[in-house]
């Protein structure tokens, strides 16, 4: 027990010592707000103006007017070749053409943007939008229909959702919220699970490759050495990943107070609603009313732990049975496609968590930390949980199991191209 806490301690603080540890644990939560908060800022404060021509043949369609200050409207008389010259000489960004019709039925699909370049998303869709509201007003006018008539019956509901317990209390369930919950949980769980494990085997890899094995196993049995070095690499994943939630909660209490204490920042952050505090606080408690946030918390660090174990295992054996990282992607194939799989799955499982695919695929020891974590927002019985996580738990038992006969093989082994023949031979090797 005292060689696996020294190589738990070696494997830690060798880690967490590094320049490298500290400081992408340091700049990670800038560089995620940034990959965030930086394109959506440029995105918003675009100043790029666009200039549009529109040849209007039909003289069927009223003005076209634009709906933001960057895009202007130029109509423009003449025929469809002349005018296409202008995109050449980068007068105009685009060229709308609207061709001789008799009827607005006619021009359904016979509209045409050109362009030197491939037209942006924003633009099509807004000259799309456009066009189809002023058709709509035409038809509501020909057929007698006030626009404002229709717009009064138009009458959109939001429906309440109560989520009833046990007891009978009553909580404020919120889909949006379980959802987008679900997917970040999942999606943490897959990333950690990748970037912790490869970080097993590259260690295993690394010291086989410069033989310290080699004297490290000769005062300590292989699995020790495995254990201490997968456990200890699961400190370091729990060490970044508290530091990370405590600066996100720096940074995001410093943002809030920035915004909080200039009005003219607040405006323009909530578009001209100002929200109380106080206000903003319950709107956030209302979105997680049906999600209990206990055990949210304690489930999210149980099946990191659980799933990180049992492939970290897996992983570390991969890194014993070969001599340079290059040559692990035979074997790392049939480890990582339960995880992709679950990865892809995750939008299947949201839209339907309580059905017999999600059931199945949170009992699956290799596909419960993902799938299991979708479901726990949305609600999943007391005994399902239990029995997950008592699967997983046996999952990471077994798999230990396999990977420690591969590993005290492996370990010493070099100069070998390994099989899967190979491998299945070191695991029903008795002795």
């Amino acid at each position: 027990m005292n060689s696996i806490l020294l190589i738990i301690q070696r494997e830690y603080l060798s880690r967490v010592r590094k320049k490298s540890f500290l400081i992408m644990t340091l700049l990670t939560p800038f560089l995620m707000a940034g990959i965030v908060v930086v394109p959506t800022y440029l995105a918003m404060n675009s100043t790029e103006e666009r200039n549009i021509a529109i040849l209007d043949e039909s003289n069927l369609l009223p003005v076209l007017e634009a709906t933001d200050e960057i895009t202007h409207f130029h109509y423009v008389e003449g025929n469809i070749e002349t005018e296409k010259e202008h995109l050449n000489s980068e007068v105009f960004y685009a060229l709308v053409h609207i061709p001789p019709s008799e009827s607005l039925e006619e021009l359904k699909d016979k509209i045409t943007i050109y362009s030197d370049k491939q037209v942006s998303l924003s633009v099509r869709g807004q000259i799309e939008n456009l066009i189809e509201n002023k058709v709509e007003k035409i038809k509501l006018a020909e057929a007698g229909i006030d626009t404002q008539t229709l717009k009064d019956a138009n009458i959109r509901f939001e429906l309440n959702t109560i989520i009833l317990g046990a007891e009978g209390e009553e909580a404020r369930g919120n889909a949006e919220a379980s959802l987008g919950i679900g997917f970040v949980s999942g999606f943490l769980i897959y990333i950690f699970i990748f970037m912790y494990g490869a970080m097993v085997m590259r260690g295993v890899i690394e010291e086989k490759t410069n033989r310290i094995v080699e004297v490290i196993i000769s005062s300590v049995k292989p699995f020790q050495l495995m254990m201490g070095k997968i456990v200890g690499v699961a400190l370091v994943g729990l060490t970044q990943f508290v530091l990370w939630m405590l600066l996100t909660l720096v940074l995001t209490t410093v943002a809030e107070g920035f915004v909080l204490s200039s009005p003219e920042m607040m405006a323009n952050t909530f578009q001209g609603a100002p929200m109380e505090k106080g206000i903003m606080m319950n709107q956030v408690s209302t979105a997680f009313g049906g999600i209990s946030l206990g055990q949210l918390t304690f489930a999210f660090f149980f099946y990191f732990l659980g799933g990180y174990l049992l492939y970290s295992s897996l992983f570390a054996a991969v890194g014993s049975a070969v001599d340079q990282e290059a040559d692990t992607q035979q074997f790392m194939l049939p480890i990582t496609i339960p995880l992709v799989l679950s990865f892809i799955m995750m939008q299947f499982i949201i839209d339907n968590p309580d059905g017999s695919l999600a059931y199945w695929f949170s009992m699956i020891p290799l596909t419960s930390p993902i799938i299991m974590m979708v479901r726990i927002p949305f609600g999943v019985p007391t005994g399902e949980l239990l029995l997950s996580m008592g699967i997983l738990v046996t999952g990471f038992i077994f798999t230990t199991w396999i990977a420690a006969k591969i590993y005290r093989t492996g370990i010493l082994m070099y100069g070998k191209k390994v099989s899967y023949k190979e491998l299945w031979k070191w695991l029903t090797y008795k002795g």
